[in-house]
Formats: C-alpha cells, sequence, structure tokens
C-alpha cells in the first residue's frame, strides 16, 4: 500500500489495471490539452503549409479574427472533432507506452543517477514512436482538415474517403518519417525534463501545489519542441501537399525545397513564435492532468482491492 499527502491510499494494483488507469488519464489529459488551444494550432498550421506567407504575430492575429468573421467562433476550432479522434487515441497510448517502457527499461522512479536519466528519455522517446505509429493516419486527417474549408472536407470520414480514392493506403502515411524522426527528440526531451523536474521538487516540497506539476510540463514542452521544430515543418508540407499542390514527396527532397526556396529561419522556424504560447501551455495542461487523473483512477481501482 501506498500512501500519498496522509489521504489518498493506493493500495498493489495489478498491471492490467495500471494500464488502464494510464489509458484513461492519458485520454483525458490530451482531450484538455487539445481543446484548450486549438486555435492556435489551426493559426500554426495554415502558416506552417505554405511556403509564400510570412509568419508574424500581427498575421496570426488577423487569421483568427479573420475566420470568426466570416465562419463564427466554431471556426477556430475547425478540425478539432479530427484532432479528438487522434489525440485521444494518441495521449492514451503515449502515457500508458511510457509507464511501460519505464518498467520494461527499469528506470529509477526515485534517483536522478545517469544510467537511469538515459533510460528516461529513452522510455520517452519509445512512448512517442509508438503513439505515433498507431495513430498517423489521423494525425494527417487533422492537418487537412485544418487547412481547408468545409467545401473541400465536411467531416473526418470525408477526409479519410478521399484519401483513400485519390492517394491509396500510402495516402495516410506521408510525413510519417519526419513525424518519427521529430518525435523522437521532442517525446525523450519532454518526459525526460518533465521527471527530472518532478525528482528535483518532490525533494524540495512536502506537499508542491499542483501549479507546478503545469509549469514543470511547460518548460518541458518548451525544450521538446525546440529540438524537433523544422522536422514538423517538413511534416506538415508532406502531409498537405495533395491540397496545396506543393511538391513535397520525400523527408529529404521536401528538406532541400524549404531551404532552396525559403532559407533556414523562414522556412524552418516559421510559426515557432506562435509555438511558444501554445506548446507550454498544451503540454503543461497535459501532464499535470495526466498526474492528477492518473492519481485519481489509481486511488480508484485500488479501492475494490481494499474492500474485497
Amino acid at each position: 500500500m501506498i500512501q500519498i499527502d496522509g489521504c489518498i491510499q493506493i493500495y498493489n494494483l495489478t498491471n492490467f489495471e495500471r494500464i488502464l488507469a494510464s489509458l484513461s488519464a492519458g485520454a483525458v489529459a490530451g482531450g484538455l490539452a487539445k481543446t484548450t488551444v486549438a486555435p492556435f494550432d489551426r493559426t500554426k498550421i495554415h502558416f506552417q503549409i505554405s511556403s509564400t506567407k510570412q509568419y508574424s504575430t500581427r498575421k496570426a492575429i488577423r487569421f483568427l479574427v479573420d475566420c470568426y468573421r466570416k465562419e463564427g467562433l466554431r471556426s477556430l476550432w475547425r478540425g478539432n472533432s479530427a484532432t479528438m479522434a487522434r489525440i485521444i487515441p494518441y495521449a492514451a497510448i503515449q502515457f500508458t507506452a511510457h509507464e511501460q517502457w519505464k518498467r520494461l527499461l527499469g528506470v529509477d522512479a526515485v534517483t536522478a543517477h545517469s544510467s537511469s536519466s538515459k533510460k528516461r528519455f529513452l522510455a520517452g522517446s519509445l512512448a512517442g514512436v509508438t503513439s505515433q505509429a498507431l495513430t498517423y493516419p489521423l494525425d494527417l486527417a487533422r492537418a487537412r482538415m485544418a487547412v481547408t474549408g468545409k467545401e473541400c472536407y465536411n467531416s473526418l470520414i470525408e477526409v479519410f474517403s478521399k484519401t483513400w480514392h485519390d492517394e491509396g493506403m500510402r495516402g495516410f502515411y506521408k510525413g510519417f518519417v519526419p513525424t518519427v524522426l521529430g518525435v523522437i527528440p521532442y517525446a525523450g526531451t519532454s518526459f525526460y525534463t518533465y521527471g527530472m523536474l518532478k525528482l528535483w521538487y518532490t525533494d524540495k516540497f512536502a506537499n508542491p501545489h499542483p501549479l507546478l506539476n503545469m509549469v514543470c510540463g511547460a518548460c518541458a514542452g518548451m525544450l521538446g519542441q525546440c529540438t524537433s521544430y523544422p522536422l514538423d515543418i517538413v511534416r506538415r508540407r508532406m502531409q498537405t501537399a495533395t491540397i496545396t499542390g506543393g511538391e513535397y514527396n520525400s523527408t529529404i527532397q521536401s528538406i532541400r525545397k524549404i531551404y532552396r526556396e525559403e532559407g533556414i529561419k523562414r522556412g524552418f522556424f516559421k510559426g515557432l513564435s506562435m509555438n511558444w504560447i501554445k506548446g507550454p501551455i498544451a503540454v503543461g495542461i497535459s501532464f499535470a492532468s495526466f498526474d492528477y487523473v492518473h492519481l485519481l483512477t489509481k486511488s480508484a481501482l485500488s479501492k475494490t482491492h481494499h474492500l474485497s
């Protein structure tokens, strides 16, 4: 039995129950975080996929205002249904995979020695790869809905139907290689940073405030996105090439094309300042809400053991 803060008691759980708790908490965390930042996400994608539109804070705000004036408030969340269809299973799988990879790799949860640190980074990277591999077509559908109007794709089902008809099975995995290459440093850095910060503050504070989890998650998200943002640009260009008419057929060819036409700063880091706003918010909410819901779920499941 584990007693936390003198009030929440967690009895020994089976691995299945731990997986169930992680899946539930991950789903809630992902859905809550992405819904909060959906308007920023749509704006970021709008500029990422264009080789001609230059990004600035003023232009980003103008895009949001124009969407609101033309299509109403709900337009700011266009594509969020596809986002939820993807992020709920994605976050559930990612957080669960992270817990399982930590268990398989023998990550020490209470110390920060070098071998544990390396395994902590590896567990995060493997969790990111696992979740991306299982949910990637949903990410592609979300991106395409975010950059089009209702006249092109009216629903998530229509995205899948048109993609299958026009591009076949390969169409669902455009941009998969840069996505995986990007998620390895992103997820590894995010989970590693958050885990190490938690070790630090739990050692300093007996009962840390839940907001501290959000701050630590925000720091983890900011560091993570800085390591992988250029590949995020490549991924979006490849995902939406069919819509925009751009020739982004492979990872290397796309990198060369972006560099040749736009340069490093304007091409590979377009919209990064927007990501510095929405990224830390989303990751902070995600980590904090996962920890909170995960603890409550495990507590609820453990009560069945105690009662029985």
